[in-house]
This record gives structure tokens, sequence and C-alpha cells, in this order.
């Protein structure tokens, strides 16, 4: 059924622009070309799933740990937060991975695969924006929670732990669902370092195929897919939330 959905639709932008000359043919799964080809664009999925799966997991603590900081009355809490934020996310992503995977042997002998330099590459660059949500989430609670929690004897890891976060993560949700689909779509500049995400896998088969557009229409369909559905859990999530 869904091979039958993008054949409608490509049939559809066949007819969008006559003086082209389509060739939907090289992803038509009713031949054995067609449906090879569609399997090699179709198996960097996983790829792609996983390492923005994992980085923004590791994002999330990292950023977490690095708000904490921000709540506190000590200035050189506050400053290293503060510059942790603004340092990090004054790096463009495209050139903090390829600093990663080319520079680091260089600079100190440290060197890492390509999966694994994506990976820290874009927990890094995302860890400043989840630090930033998490700090405006903890700070949209109201004081009295703070002051109630304390009254209680409880001390600052407890009250974050049962009182505040809980409480923060309702507020942050949306804010974490969109950062989700933003490293879902920047995860495609892993594709530089050889990693055979959905991008590189495009890549590789305009190099045989000589379509590109027909290629990357389908990469655009992929990740647009691929978004909906995180969208669509997300609002799910936000929903049961709400009645807890």
């Amino acid at each position: 059924m869904k091979f039958i959905k993008y054949i409608a639709l490509f049939l559809f932008l066949d007819g969008c622009n006559s003086n082209y000359d389509w060739g939907w043919y090289i992803l038509n799964p009713s031949n054995v070309e067609g449906l090879t080809n569609l399997k090699f664009l179709i198996s960097g999925i996983t790829t792609t799933i996983y390492i923005s799966v994992v980085s923004i997991f590791l994002a999330m603590i990292i950023g977490l740990v690095v708000a904490l900081p921000s709540l506190s009355e000590n200035k050189f809490l506050s400053y290293f937060n503060i510059a942790y934020v603004e340092i990090v996310r004054a790096i463009p992503l495209l050139v903090l991975i390829l600093w990663i995977y080319y520079g680091l042997p260089i600079m100190l002998g440290i060197s890492f695969s390509p999966f694994v330099s994506g990976i820290i590459a874009l927990t890094i660059s995302e860890s400043a924006f989840q630090a930033e949500i998490f700090r405006a989430g903890i700070n949209s609670i109201n004081k009295g929670q703070h002051e109630v929690a304390g009254s209680l004897g409880m001390d600052f890891w407890k009250k974050m732990r049962f009182v505040i976060l809980p409480q923060a993560i309702k507020v942050v949700l949306p804010a974490l669902g969109n950062q989700f689909v933003y490293v879902l779509k920047m995860s495609s500049l892993v594709s530089i370092i050889g990693i055979a995400d959905l991008t590189r896998k495009a890549n590789e088969l305009v190099t045989t195929t000589y379509r590109p557009l027909e290629i990357y229409t389908f990469l655009i369909l992929e990740y647009l897919i691929l978004i909906l559905l995180v969208s669509y859990f997300v609002r799910k999530l936000e929903k049961k939330l709400e009645y807890k």
C-alpha cells in the first residue's frame, strides 16, 4: 500500500512539469532495478533513527546537568552555564562534526569512528539547546513549589527529582519534541563523514543513476514521514501527561 501511495505521488509530480522527463522507473518497485534502489534508500532509516535517538537522549542528560548550575546563587556556576551554552550554540554543527572527526586525531591523538563522531557532535550541539529548554522549564515553576518542598525537609536533589522536574517536563515537552525533529533533520549532516544514513544512501544512488531530482524528492518524503510520526507521538504523549 505504501508503494502505491508513493507511485501516486510520483505520477502527480510527473505532471507538474511537462518540460522535464521524469524517471521514476528507477524507484518503481514493479521492476528489479527499482525495487533494489528502493531497498537501498530505505536501508538508511535505521541508522538515521538510531543516531537521532541516541544523540537526543545523551543531549537531554547533558543539557539537564548544564541547566542546573544556572539555578545556583553561585556566580561561578551561573557563568559556567552561560559560557557553555553560548560557546556551543555559536559553533555550526557541520563544522563541529568535521572538527571532531578530523581535528581531534591531530590535536589530541584521539580518533573515533564516523558513527561515534557523528553522535558526539550531535550530542554536544544539541545539549546547549536542551540546557536552555530545561532552564526555562524549571524557572517556569512557581517559587512556592520550591519553598514547600524545602519546608518538607527535601534537599536540592530530592526537590528537583520529586517536585520540580516532573512539573517542568510537562512544560518543556513540546520544545523537546521540536528539538527531536531538529536533530532528526540535522542528522543528515553526518553523511559528510561517511555514515550510511538516509542522505548518504541518496547521494550514493545519485552517482550511479544520475537522477538527483527523483532521488532527492524521495529523500524528502522519507524525512517527512519520519518527522510526522515523531510529531504524532509527541502530541499523544502531551495529551497523556495532561490527564495525569
